[in-house]
């Protein structure tokens, strides 16, 4: 605590952000005065509506009409994570973020809260004594400014005054083209302690990835958030919007949030996946085997949205699989070429507009059930998988059905969570098909 203080001193800090990811990933939380974070407990309590967890992503709230709890509207006890205590970049001079975890009146975890689900799967590894380690790579496009919902979205204009009108997948020169805002982006993500690795630009017009060095999975997934909120921020500040919508465009590029996943040895830190002779172990090909038979029934967890599902289709830089094969960015799970030190899977599932924790917490779940239950990986795909039949769900509802009959995954999820997040999601789901779009419209109107 005292480093705590005198951190807030070298930094000028008066003013915290305290942040609560719901469960699409959404910021929610209060603006505490600096002192608050030095008080004694029962002092400084932070509370915060156990209903932040029941808001879709349309703003509504998902609570069941049968459930008295949703109408009482409890409040939480939030308790700040000291080591996620970053300053605040941009304009915002004294200000600082910290992530906060939730707790019922009674200090119990909010079963609810996607932060502390990533957690209870980290401990499921801690009690095995291992060490998962992740590296995401999130997608997303710089865009002109979009007001309007009912346009689709523009390619921005670059520094030479032009609009991209064709794909420049990793184009240095057109990358060049946001080089005021990637400098931005990189400016405010040093302020904040955000260490971000290489960034390319994607197939997309205005479409750009960011890779982030590999660590801890809790600390990744605030990343991948604190990373979101500056690049929107950076991008608006230049006059741009940004956004990372799983298919914002229908004729461009999809974008991801590719895992990259091993385990080691907590103690040794040596990569459980392979041997001293750099072969894979026999708990890697369990591990691929637990994706292989649980990724299809936990897809709500990757692909939690209606657009999301718009990115899972062949031809269109997506998989639409579950196979697995050695550097083939055609499977669902690649393994890229490595030595033992290494050796990883990466889960190409995932939409950017996944939520980190829970796109993190599913990816390790399907993997140590694997484990748990002695699963082997299928037979290394050909060369091309997308002739390979797909297993995935079509769509959200098929997506929501199958997650709701997966007992092993619901178990590690958390009964009470899973509950809460497929009724979130089903209310999300009614309220999409309550829509009428253009396209019926176009081809419906004057012809059905």
């Amino acid at each position: 605590m005292t480093d705590t203080a005198k951190w807030l001193e070298q930094q000028a800090i008066s003013e915290v952000e305290c942040l609560v990811p719901d469960m699409n990933g959404v910021l929610r939380g209060k603006i505490v005065p600096a002192p608050k974070l030095l008080a004694p407990a029962a002092d400084a309590a932070i509370m915060l509506p156990n209903s932040a967890f029941m808001v879709a992503i349309t703003g509504h709230y998902s609570g069941a009409a049968d459930d008295e709890s949703a109408y009482q509207d409890a409040d939480m006890r939030l308790q700040p994570d000291l080591a996620s205590l970053c300053p605040a970049a941009g304009n915002r001079p004294g200000r600082a973020y910290v992530f906060a975890d939730a707790f019922a009146q009674d200090r119990t975890p909010w079963p609810s809260a996607p932060r502390q689900v990533l957690k209870s799967v980290i401990e499921l590894y801690a009690a095995r004594g291992w060490r998962p380690v992740m590296a995401p790579e999130l997608e997303f496009y710089l865009t002109a400014p979009n007001p309007d919902p009912t346009v689709p979205p523009a390619a921005p204009i670059g520094l030479s005054g032009r609009a991209e009108t064709s794909a420049n997948p990793y184009g240095m020169e057109a990358l060049g083209e946001f080089q005021p805002v990637i400098d931005e982006i990189y400016r405010r993500a040093q302020v904040m302690s955000l260490p971000l690795d290489t960034m390319i630009h994607e197939t997309g017009a205005g479409q750009l990835e960011i890779n982030f060095k590999h660590g801890d999975p809790l600390q990744l997934a605030d990343q991948v958030l604190l990373f979101k909120r500056l690049v929107r921020e950076a991008a608006r500040e230049h006059g741009l919007a940004a956004t990372f919508m799983a298919k914002p465009i229908a004729e461009q590029a999809s974008s991801s949030m590719h895992l990259h996943m091993s385990v080691v040895d907590a103690v040794s830190g040596l990569n459980l996946f392979a041997g001293e002779d750099d072969r894979d172990s026999v708990l890697f090909s369990q591990f691929v085997g637990g994706l292989q038979a649980y990724v299809p029934q936990a897809m709500p967890l990757f692909a939690p949205n209606v657009n999301s599902f718009r990115r899972l289709r062949p031809s269109l830089s997506a998989p639409t699989n579950v196979e697995w094969a050695r550097d083939n960015r055609t499977c669902g799970l690649r393994v890229p070429a490595s030595k033992r030190i290494g050796r990883r899977v990466e889960n190409r599932l995932p939409g950017a507009d996944a939520n980190p924790y829970l796109a993190m917490a599913g990816s390790l779940i399907c993997g140590y059930l694997g484990i748990e239950e002695g699963l082997e990986r299928r037979p290394e795909a050909p060369s091309n998988a997308y002739k390979v039949k797909s297993t995935l769900p079509r769509t959200l509802e098929d997506a929501l059905s199958r997650l709701a009959e997966c007992e092993p995954v619901r178990h590690l999820l958390g009964q009470t969570f899973t509950d809460a997040f497929l009724r979130l999601k089903q209310v999300e789901l009614e309220n999409f098909q309550g829509v009428i779009t253009a396209w019926e419209r176009d081809h419906l109107f004057a012809k059905a």
